[in-house]
C-alpha cells in the first residue's frame, strides 16, 4: 500500500486561540493513520505552539513552514531561514502559485530556497502550476530523493473547482518523468467528496489542502477518505 502525504496549508488564517481551538477539537477524533503522513502547514506564529500542543495530544501529525528564506541566516529582515524553521518542522513549502503571484517569486529564488531546505534537512515540499516550473527545479533536486512536488493548477486555487482526477494523474507522471525519484501531490480545492478520486490514481501520492484544512470536520473527513 502506497504512503499517502495529505499537507494542510493554512496560509494567513487563525489566531493563536483558533489554532489551539483547532488542535483541540482535532485530537478528540480517532484517526486511521497507518498509511498517511499528516502535514499541517501553519503560519509561522503558531509553529512552536503546534509542535508543543501535538507532542501533548500524541497525535501523529508533523509539522511544515509555508515559506522559506532563499538566503542563510544573517541580516535578511522579516525573513524565516531554514535552519530557524527547521527548529519547529520537518517539511516546508516551497515556491506556491501565491508566492509566485503575489510576491513575484521567480524559478531563480525557488531553486535558491530548495538549495536553503536541503542544506538544513528540511524535507521541500515545491509547488509548481505546470512542466515548465517542474523543469525549471530539475539542477536543484537533481540526485535527492524524499523530495515532494505539489502540482497546483493556477484555476483551481481557491476557487472551489478542482481539477479532474485523470489530468492531475497524467500531470503526476509527466512530472515524475522529469524529476525522477519524487512523491507528487495534486493541490486545488479538495474536499472530502473529490479526495478519493485523486487519492487512489496510481501517479498520485497525496494532496496539498488550503479552504478545508481550516475546518476541523472537513479536514478529518479528508483524512479518513483518502
Amino acid at each position: 500500500m502506497k504512503k499517502t502525504f495529505i499537507v494542510a496549508n493554512w496560509k494567513s488564517n487563525k489566531t493563536e486561540i483558533e489554532a489551539n481551538s483547532w488542535l483541540e477539537e482535532i485530537s478528540k477524533f480517532r484517526f486511521e493513520i497507518s498509511n498517511k503522513e499528516i502535514i499541517i502547514c501553519p503560519p509561522f506564529t503558531f509553529l512552536l505552539e503546534l509542535k508543543n500542543g501535538i507532542k501533548d495530544k500524541n497525535l501523529e501529525f508533523k509539522l511544515g513552514g509555508q515559506n522559506i528564506s532563499q538566503f542563510d541566516e544573517g541580516p535578511y529582515t522579516g525573513e524565516m531561514s531554514a535552519k530557524q524553521i527547521k527548529e519547529f518542522a520537518e517539511y516546508v513549502l516551497v515556491g506556491h502559485s501565491e508566492r509566485r503571484k503575489n510576491f513575484f517569486e521567480t524559478d531563480e529564488i525557488v531553486n535558491a530556497k530548495i538549495v536553503q531546505a536541503f542544506k538544513n534537512e528540511l524535507t521541500p515540499i515545491i509547488c509548481v502550476s505546470n512542466l515548465e516550473q517542474a523543469q525549471a527545479i530539475l539542477n536543484s533536486v537533481k540526485g535527492k530523493t524524499g523530495f515532494i512536488v505539489a502540482y497546483e493548477p493556477i484555476f483551481a486555487i481557491g476557487s472551489g473547482t478542482a481539477d479532474t482526477p485523470e489530468n492531475a494523474d497524467k500531470m503526476a507522471k509527466n512530472i515524475k518523468s522529469i524529476l525522477g525519484n519524487v512523491f507528487v501531490l495534486y493541490g486545488g480545492s479538495v474536499t472530502p467528496v473529490n479526495i478519493n478520486g485523486f487519492a487512489k490514481m496510481s501517479s498520485i501520492d497525496g494532496v496539498l489542502i488550503g479552504r478545508a484544512s481550516l475546518n476541523v470536520k472537513e479536514f478529518y473527513e479528508i483524512i479518513q477518505n483518502a
